[in-house]
């Protein structure tokens, strides 16, 4: 026995230290995935800020691109009014634009005595300023709203670019660019392209003094305003707040507990950043939302490893039970089927030795080699039909059963066996039924022994009460013996289960209660036991009337 229990206490020493390394993995696991959770959700918040920022400067990119170009399309002959139409467009869809300045320019080898003019012929007329209004565009021709500079900045450029221009090519984009544009802090101004031909007749003009004519050109200055840009946070969960600020913008009060990056804007907006602010505690239920799948399938596979080790556990457990109930009815089997041998054994020698045996002798041998070679035909049949049982070879034979003498019968022949067995009967309500009298006699002899052998001296009583209930006959066979655990009751009717008391060393095999369950089983009844320990045990029979 000392073997078998140090086996259970190594398999479960195994298991335990199976359970423990799963679940020190387990927290590992947790932890790791939560830091590289955390360390992914910090270099997003890092990175993510570029698709912000191109989400928030689009509307720029396409003005500069896409709009600012159109001008070109006039070839120099805006008017007020156009240019009014166009402003109102601007406004329209680019809010960041404030005020648009417009340049009505001319070029030509006249002199020009206004301020707006250089030295190569490039003067303006009339200048413009647009501005929205209720949805309208309020323009207002007025000279003292111009800047100078910007002016002869563009008038610089363009005088350059024809002296040296290659009219054999259209210009590289390189050269508009550096030449038409001209891109400051919250300001962009641009003059419109001239054509190949344009450009051969501006060369022309600005050499030949006996020329007198002028040419139309039209240059725009746009004013914009960085906080009309309408900031895009593409990434709520990563930013909790995106302004724009000036690049210088450094709030000495930043506040502990919070994170904080920035990007810096392109263009006319290079002056300014957009300025991304977030709480530890914004970025920790980001983290929180991003760990819980990866939380979840790390504690899935953790219950999946200990379902698989409770199995294993249960499975080791099975397989020791099964070896000690297979090394138990070995055990008591062999003790059962040595005995009545052995006896036999003496019994033969003793008639065939040499002494002469008095008649009352030789038929005290015979008795015994009678009765022990009964034991050992019962406890064969006992196994045979146990086994037929099983494997349902066997057929119930119906009969009548008139209760009342069957019953009898058997408490008659336990006296007898027993002479200090108390047996009582009572019938209620259904005097016979019919059933199979063998298989039902097996289960009155076996409950009976049961009821004489485990109840202490002077207490072995039984008392068997029979009733109808519905369309069943209930036999209840109440015993005041040492009684079972309840954690025992459910194991009591399982094959070569044996019960560990001082009445259950020798003599038993753990077949009794088996072969009465599956008798049961096989009349189509049930069997059922009540119990305390040293008060005693109810054995309940319930087998159909009509069976």
């Amino acid at each position: 026995m000392k073997g078998q229990k140090n086996i259970y206490r190594k398999n479960f020493s195994l298991i335990t230290a199976f359970l423990v390394l799963i679940t020190v993995s387990l927290v590992i696991a947790v932890i790791i995935s939560y830091n590289l959770t955390a360390k992914y959700v910090e270099n997003e918040f890092a990175s993510k800020k570029i698709e912000v920022l191109d989400q928030t400067i689009k509307p720029y990119y396409d003005f500069f691109q896409i709009k600012i170009p159109e001008i070109t399309s006039y070839q120099g002959f805006l008017d007020s009014s156009s240019a009014a139409n166009y402003s109102a467009k601007v406004f329209k869809s680019y809010p960041f634009v404030r005020r648009i300045l417009f340049y009505d320019m001319q070029i030509s080898n006249l002199e020009s005595k206004t301020k707006f003019s250089n030295n190569v012929g490039i003067s303006v007329k009339a200048i413009y300023q647009y501005k929205p209004k209720r949805g309208n565009v309020r323009g207002v021709k007025d000279m003292a709203w111009s800047n100078t500079d910007d002016f002869r900045q563009m008038a610089l450029k363009l005088s350059e670019f024809i002296s040296v221009a290659d009219t054999s090519r259209l210009p590289t984009q390189d050269e508009i660019f550096r030449t038409f544009y001209n891109v400051t802090p919250d300001k962009i101004s641009y003059l419109n392209i001239p054509r190949r031909e344009d450009i051969r007749i501006y060369k022309s003009l600005l050499k030949n003094e006996h020329i007198k004519a002028f040419y139309k050109q039209n240059m725009m200055t746009f004013l914009l305003d960085a906080h009309q840009l309408k900031v895009k946070n593409t990434h709520p969960e990563l930013y909790q707040q995106v302004t724009i600020q000036p690049v210088v913008y450094d709030p000495l009060d930043v506040e502990g507990g919070r994170k904080v990056t920035e990007a810096a804007l392109t263009g006319a907006f290079s002056n300014f950043k957009l300025y991304f602010t977030s709480t530890d505690k914004h970025l920790s239920r980001e983290i929180g939302r991003r760990f819980l799948p990866i939380g979840a399938i790390v504690l899935l596979i953790y219950f999946f490893l200990v379902l698989i080790s409770w199995l294993i556990y249960r499975n080791l457990n099975v397989n020791l039970k099964v070896f000690k109930l297979q090394y138990d009815f070995i055990n008591n089997f062999t003790h059962e089927f040595k005995t009545p041998v052995s006896v036999i054994k003496i019994a033969g020698s003793n008639l065939k030795g040499d002494a002469e045996l008095s008649e009352r002798q030789r038929r005290h041998y015979g008795k015994i080699l009678d009765e022990e070679a009964d034991k050992l035909n019962e406890l064969m049949n006992r196994l045979l039909s146990f086994t037929q049982l099983e494997n349902k070879s066997i057929t119930v034979k119906r009969e009548e059963i008139v209760l009342k003498d069957f019953v009898q019968g058997y408490i008659e022949t336990f006296k007898i066996k027993y002479p200090d067995f108390k047996l009582e009967f009572n019938i209620e309500g259904v005097t016979k039924f019919h059933s199979d009298p063998v298989l039902l006699g097996s289960v009155f002899q076996n409950l009976m022994e049961n009821a004489y052998k485990y109840s202490h001296p002077g207490k072995k009583e039984l008392f068997i009460n029979i009733k109808p209930e519905k369309r069943n006959v209930v036999l209840s066979f109440t015993d005041k013996g040492i009684g079972m655990a309840r954690y025992e009751q459910r194991d009591v009717f399982k094959k070569f289960y044996r019960i560990e008391n001082q009445y259950n060393q020798n003599g038993s095999v753990g077949l009794g209660l088996a072969f009465c369950k599956e008798l049961v089983n096989f009349m189509n009844g049930e069997i059922d036991v009540t119990s305390k320990l040293n008060v005693g045990s109810v054995f309940i029979v319930t087998l159909p009337l009509d069976n």
